[in-house]
């Protein structure tokens, strides 16, 4: 990555508030970024800091919002459409065609996105095969554990071979062997040149893959910089202890010591 590339995601001021009855919830309130090609990004917050809000911002799945976002050069608001030809969204959780085989999904996925067809065979096959679902290929995803389905959720998110690649939460109900090969393929990827955004709760996943943290509280940033960086400033040892001196939630033990005691009481 060289430092006078221009970044492929540009954000200033970015605020969102949910109207709830008459009381107005402002999730976001001010997010600036600047991310160069070829980063891996942890987006780290805790539980309604807008990690989730900010993802949905920058697919173009919530258009309404204040201030500026550029994805790949493009505003946000004027090319939405061509902005999602050229990057991957990977939810937690996101509604299957369940009558659907994975072959007959992807192939959906894949055409979708205009690929040859010789491709989307190509690529179904070899990422099918690398997640260990091959067996599975012709199933009915209606019958798919959580885990199963978001395999085939991550491929769906990479078969179009996207610059960009957004993930929230990604990782869950994957098994140890899935989740290695995620971690790999995404510094792989990264190495490609692609950027990767990635926003979870896994503390070590998100400190051992990214060349970036970025961590948000109360919809603000409340650091950023690489692991290294944000360690040599307040000496945590570890992400996990970092975030919890930066978000202010301490007492961990005391509170699962008081759930002990209420089951036990």
């Amino acid at each position: 990555m060289q430092e006078n590339q221009s970044p492929v995601i540009s954000v200033q001021k970015l605020e969102k508030s949910y109207q709830n009855g008459r009381t107005e919830n402002k999730v976001l309130k001010g997010i600036d970024l600047n991310i160069k090609p070829g980063q891996i990004i942890g987006y780290i917050g805790p539980n309604g800091a807008g990690k989730s809000t900010t993802v949905k911002i920058l697919c173009g799945l919530l258009p309404d919002f204040e201030g500026e976002v550029k994805i790949l050069g493009l505003d946000l608001r004027k090319n939405s459409t061509e902005i999602k030809k050229q990057i991957g969204y990977i939810p937690e959780n996101a509604a299957l065609y369940d009558t659907l085989t994975p072959r007959e999904y992807l192939q959906f996925v894949g055409e979708l996105h205009k690929m040859e067809k010789q491709d989307i065979h190509t690529k179904i096959e070899k990422l099918l095969d690398l997640f260990d679902m091959k067996a599975h290929a012709d199933e009915r995803l209606n019958s798919f554990s959580k885990g199963m389905r978001q395999k085939i959720l991550i491929i769906s998110g990479l078969i179009h071979n996207p610059k960009i690649i957004f993930m929230d939460e990604p990782l869950s109900g994957l098994d140890a062997n899935s989740v290695i090969i995620v971690k790999e393929i995404l510094t792989q990827l990264a190495k490609e040149g692609k950027t990767i955004f990635y926003s979870s709760h896994i503390m070590d996943v998100v400190e051992k893959i990214s060349d970036r943290i970025i961590l948000i509280d109360q919809g603000k940033v409340a650091a950023d910089g690489s692991f290294a960086e944000l360690n040599s400033k307040d000496r945590s040892g570890s992400l996990e202890k970092l975030f919890t001196e930066l978000t202010g939630t301490y007492g961990h033990s005391e509170k699962a010591e008081q759930i002990i005691n209420a089951f036990e009481n």
